[in-house]
């Protein structure tokens, strides 16, 4: 069949057309990639990435044998479980159980005891940049979420309120702590920093209960800290702090102590006075 004259021209035009459709398409699919991918897929943020990546190989090194390779949780020989998950805590727990020391653990516990810290700054920040890239969690509190220098007389009578109401069962309302059932025990908290005490409040280590925004507010969380801190800064002015437990403990103190040593002086006086003889 001939094709007349002109014909090819359309032809082309299509082939053409359909091209440059066909680019263009492209070209938008590229240009909303470039928009919608994480920054953490792109070169942007590469020191995110290889704080990552040195927190996997610190997490390998010192985790894996207790919490699984991937932060998955782990069983020792006879089944137990040698360490829970990782997944979903967040920065904020593993800066709060890697900085007091509490891990690494030497070995598993009814309770794990505060310790000084193994690792680095540096390093506690890549192993909490890891565990919080393997799920969302709580982040680690920015520092004016605990920040207590201009906090009022007001927010820690209402601080103090909220711990006499909220955390006095555990830690006794001096923040002293106390014994709890099978061996696990509330800690003191006269050395612990404001920074631990939101995190505490935030992931619920070991046995307490997480306060999360939605059970304490940011700003109930703040006047709680104010009053800890002000309970860590308060004098003794009798010298011994006798546990905080208020007139009758010092009584009784000052009852079995102070007049038992009378009684002892005055026996031991009695027993070194001759006794006078009466004459027949």
């Amino acid at each position: 069949m001939r094709l007349l004259p002109g014909s090819a021209g359309p032809v082309r035009r299509r082939r053409f057309a359909k091209t440059l459709v066909i680019g263009a398409a492209l070209v938008t699919v590229g240009l909303a990639y470039t928009v919608l991918v994480p920054r953490s897929a792109t070169g942007a943020d590469s020191p995110q990435s290889d704080q990552i990546e040195a927190g996997r190989k610190l997490f390998a090194v010192g985790c894996s044998s207790c919490h699984g390779l991937h932060a998955e949780g782990g069983t020792d020989g006879t089944g137990r479980i040698a360490g829970p998950s990782l997944i979903g805590v967040g920065a904020a727990a593993v800066d709060f159980q890697v900085s007091t020391g509490r891990m690494p653990a030497a070995q598993t516990k009814a309770q794990i005891p505060q310790k000084p810290p193994v690792y680095t700054e540096e390093e506690i920040a890549q192993l909490a940049a890891y565990v919080a890239s393997l799920a969302p969690g709580p982040a680690i509190p920015a520092s004016d979420e605990y920040d207590v220098s201009k906090v009022t007389q007001a927010d820690i009578v209402r601080g103090g309120e909220l711990f006499r109401t909220n955390c006095t069962a555990c830690h006794n309302f001096a923040g002293r702590g106390g014994a709890l059932p099978n061996g696990r025990y509330a800690p003191s908290l006269m050395g612990t920093t404001p920074r631990n005490i939101y995190q505490a409040m935030l992931t619920g280590p070991q046995e307490m209960p997480v306060f999360s925004d939605h059970v304490l507010l940011p700003e109930d969380k703040r006047a709680i800290i104010a009053y800890i801190v002000a309970l860590q800064q308060a004098d003794d002015p009798g010298g011994l702090g006798l546990g905080r437990l208020g007139p009758v403990s010092e009584g009784l103190w000052g009852w079995f102590v102070g007049i038992g040593l009378l009684v002892v002086v005055a026996v031991w006086i009695g027993a070194k006075v001759p006794r006078i003889r009466r004459r027949n």
